[in-house]
């Protein structure tokens, strides 16, 4: 499992925030769109379906002391995972065709977000809505590279970069 941005990535998912709870609360991005999974409500929607995605409510972290604050929130994600407690809320803001809609998504920094990293995975999000950017890029690289670990900040904010490069 590792952290890039806004994202936990794995060798079989993609996921905005942590990983899923203790009970399966989780925000996939799948190569068909999000998906919201809670104990309430599974809901849906295609890229085509969705006309914007935000997060909202990112605690964000200075750079002083942030790869100890990256490894204990890690930590802290992974058995939140385990337990369901103790990692931030935000709030992932859909527009849809059909409206506004909301889905609750744990930060998997408890530690915070570096604010850079939150824009550009911000960005990705916009361009996976506009359908500029390829949503298979990062669960392919997470089904490879990913298995070395989180990546230092410049390589996480790299692939950031690459993966929202408009599709070829």
């Amino acid at each position: 499992m590792v952290m890039v941005g806004l994202f936990w990535v794995t060798a079989d998912a993609v996921y905005v925030g942590s990983p899923p709870t203790a009970i399966g609360d989780c925000v996939r991005l799948t190569s068909d769109g999000l998906e919201a999974v809670d104990r309430d409500d599974s809901r849906a929607w295609t890229w085509a379906e969705l006309r914007s995605a935000v997060v909202e409510d990112v605690p964000t972290a200075g750079t002083a002391g942030r790869v100890s604050r990256l490894l204990g929130s890690m930590a802290s994600a992974a058995a939140g995972a385990f337990i369901g407690e103790g990692q931030p809320e935000m709030r992932l803001r859909l527009e849809t065709e059909a409206g506004p809609q909301e889905a609750t998504v744990y930060a998997a920094a408890a530690g915070g977000s570096e604010a850079q990293e939150a824009a550009l995975s911000q960005d990705l999000l916009a361009r996976l809505v506009a359908g500029t950017a390829d949503p298979g890029a990062t669960g392919a690289w997470g089904r490879e590279p990913a298995r070395e670990g989180t990546p230092e900040p410049a390589v996480r904010k790299a692939l950031l970069q690459t993966w929202a490069r408009p599709r070829a």
